[in-house]
């Protein structure tokens, strides 16, 4: 057996269409897996699915807003009609408003939680039925050095990325039964239009990166693919409930 193949698979990745989400894709389709990639932007969606085809597997598009679960369930409905079935979610769609806690709005706040943790449960409860049907399955969730540390401007995000580890601990312990693998992966300073969005806020924000970061760089996208494959494929069906760093080094320095 291959441990890492995962050729004839299916992999729902939300916020697919660029930055980390895309990393990943590329990563699973380079491994042999079919991609469907789940964004709101139809355009950037398009892009995604024509690299992703030049990789010699088959991609669509579907357009959802993950925080909608009709929406989600019609995501599943086409992705299983497309593909006949659902073997790796990767819940990836993510969002950041910068603000320290006492400026934070009500509205802001449950954007920030909906769009980052809501939407993973959601999918990962629509994906659910599919996969113990099909015997097993998948589920890798986005989290962050946020789900370890605090920050004054990232109140919201913490709390989102927080709940994405704990949510994952519970999903794999509930799940394991039906062979259902769940982890949690959490990126460093990765080099994406929302991080550099926080280097516009925060002007010392790069070289504070560097300081820390023993590899002494940025990741890039490219980084992601690695750990993304040994989550979905069979080399990774004993772990299950793990939170991961993917961050150059950066949550063991000081």
């Amino acid at each position: 057996m291959d441990l890492f193949k995962l050729t004839g698979k299916t992999a729902i990745v939300t916020g697919g269409n660029g930055g980390i989400g895309l990393g990943v894709a590329r990563g699973l389709a380079d491994a042999g897996a079919n991609i469907a990639v789940v964004g709101r932007n139809a355009e950037k969606n398009a892009s995604a699915v024509d690299s992703l085809t030049t990789r010699g597997v088959q991609a669509i598009a579907v357009e959802t807003d993950v925080c909608d679960s009709e929406q989600v369930a019609r995501m599943i409905d086409i992705v299983k009609t497309e593909f006949g079935g659902i073997d790796i979610l990767v819940n990836n769609a993510g969002t950041n408003i910068r603000s320290r806690p006492e400026d934070v709005s009500e509205d802001d706040f449950h954007t920030v939680m909906n769009t980052n943790l809501t939407s993973a449960f959601l999918c990962a409860k629509a994906c659910y039925p599919h996969m113990k049907a099909a015997g097993g399955g998948k589920v890798l969730n986005n989290g962050s050095m946020l789900s370890l540390f605090g920050s004054p401007w990232g109140m919201s995000y913490g709390a989102s990325k927080g709940g994405i580890m704990q949510m994952t601990r519970s999903l794999a312990c509930a799940w394991a039964e039906v062979n259902i693998q769940v982890n949690c992966f959490l990126p460093g300073w990765i080099n994406t239009d929302l991080t550099r969005g926080a280097r516009e806020q925060l002007p010392d924000l790069h070289d504070r990166v560097l300081s820390r970061t023993p590899a002494g760089r940025w990741g890039d996208i490219e980084d992601m693919a690695g750990l993304a494959v040994f989550l979905a494929s069979p080399a990774s069906n004993f772990i299950t409930g793990t939170a991961i760093p993917i961050d150059g080094g950066f949550s063991i320095s000081i």
